[in-house]
């Protein structure tokens, strides 16, 4: 009710409701574009190649919402740039010019993002010739150069037309347009994922009872993930005083927020980019004994495979997380600034005893965070294979969608509420 609340609120001020247009349209076309195919695709090779790649591509396919499945111009979607975003950060750690970029203020972040561009470029192309020589040749009716190039052309405009939607989303719209593109991908699945259900349940494949179990699940699932994904952990921070003159500076009481899921889903894409690396290229390579050893030991749809898969995503997805979450919080750096603030955790000496206490709780919430994003990732797997519901919403998509309209919401009422006060100050 509060979502709803919310949004009747919004759409009351001219300027956000604009804005709420504007992201509205923008994201039409990204559903339109979705829908227009590439030319000279053969549909019935394409159709039966990804109903026996077992699932390989699904991931990417949702994300895309149907796009690559159908092979149109936005079969790419927004990968390329997600891709290169997660590039540049992991290169800052490695190339100091890069680091020193990232602290020069605006001029900095927005010599980054024009990076991010080229490289977005250049990972779109790659990935169109990727695909178009590779994975979907067989389903391309003219091999001539000139139609293979088209394809090529085609797939990378519309990679790169998707990164200039989500960034004037992000300057004239509503909330994430990289994250929004997705959310949107991901939702446009969910009608035909109920009616697929609801086919088995009127074919007698699943009963009422699991039926309504299902159901309680996925309410109870949400429900977990939005309170975990909302926890925050308060470190508090006092602020010394100190006599300037005759006034009396500092003394106030703070906090530093640490989220339990700080690395967001980045482990579990980086995860799965892994586990699927040997799947992708087995695909190639059908009739080799490496693709039927790969199949059977480490395909989720494989036996022993499915153990085998689970348990590495659980290891990669909590070893990924202590890994990201040390990229993007540094205590040394925390605890320096702290120091020369003169802020100070109550209890905790400034300095080296800072550093230790914060690195312990990190550590801590990476644990509880990196199992929350492990089993979320690993227990709609295990659902579709030991069960009769074909759960075509993976966690990575299910934490995608919750998070994006948690996100949103809150940039709406973080806008009501700075209007709120400039009607106060007037």
């Amino acid at each position: 009710m509060e979502l709803f609340k919310t949004l009747s609120r919004a759409w009351k001020v001219k300027e956000i409701r604009s804005q709420m247009i504007f992201t509205f349209l923008m994201l039409a076309v990204f559903r339109i574009g979705s829908n227009i195919p590439v030319p000279n695709i053969n549909r019935d090779y394409l159709a039966q190649m990804f109903s026996s790649s077992a699932g390989l591509l699904d991931l990417f396919d949702l994300f895309s919402g149907g796009a690559l499945s159908n092979f149109t111009i936005f079969a790419l979607s927004i990968t390329p740039y997600v891709t290169a975003s997660i590039i540049m950060q992991l290169l800052t750690i490695a190339i100091p010019a890069l680091e020193r970029m990232t602290k020069e203020g605006n001029e900095g972040r927005k010599k980054m993002a024009s990076i991010t561009r080229y490289v977005t470029v250049a990972l779109a192309l790659i990935q169109s010739i990727g695909m178009t020589l590779g994975f979907f040749r067989q389903a391309i009716i003219d091999n001539s150069v000139l139609s293979l190039a088209t394809v090529i052309m085609i797939l990378t405009t519309g990679s790169v037309l998707l990164m200039w939607i989500g960034e004037k989303i992000n300057e004239n719209g509503i909330g994430n347009g990289i994250s929004l593109i997705i959310f949107a991908g991901i939702v446009s699945r969910i009608p035909s994922g109920i009616r697929g259900i609801f086919t088995q349940y009127k074919e007698g494949t699943i009963s009422t009872v699991a039926l309504i179990g299902l159901v309680v699940a996925a309410v109870l699932v949400a429900m977990f993930i939005i309170c975990v994904q909302q926890g925050v952990r308060k470190i508090p921070v006092q602020y010394a005083k100190r006599v300037v003159g005759r006034k009396m500076y500092g003394g106030q009481s703070t906090f530093i927020p640490m989220k339990v899921t700080q690395a967001g889903v980045i482990p579990i894409i980086f995860s799965l980019t892994l586990l699927q690396f040997p799947l992708t290229v087995a695909v190639f390579v059908p009739d080799s004994a490496f693709a039927q050893w790969v199949n059977k030991y480490l395909s989720q749809y494989g036996d022993p495979g499915v153990w085998v898969y689970s348990v590495l995503n659980i290891v990669l997805t909590l070893a990924f997380t202590f890994f990201y979450t040390a990229i993007i919080f540094n205590p040394a750096q925390v605890a320096d600034n702290m120091r020369q603030s003169g802020a100070f955790i109550p209890g905790i000496r400034a300095g080296k005893a800072t550093e230790e206490y914060l690195t312990g709780v990190m550590h801590r919430l990476c644990f509880v965070g990196g199992l929350f994003l492990a089993l979320v990732a690993t227990i709609p797997t295990m659902i579709s294979v030991f069960t009769p519901f074909n759960f075509m919403f993976g966690g990575t998509s299910i934490l995608i969608a919750i998070g994006v309209a948690l996100d949103s919401v809150q940039r709406l009422e973080n806008q009501l509420l700075s209007r709120n006060y400039e009607g106060f100050l007037k």
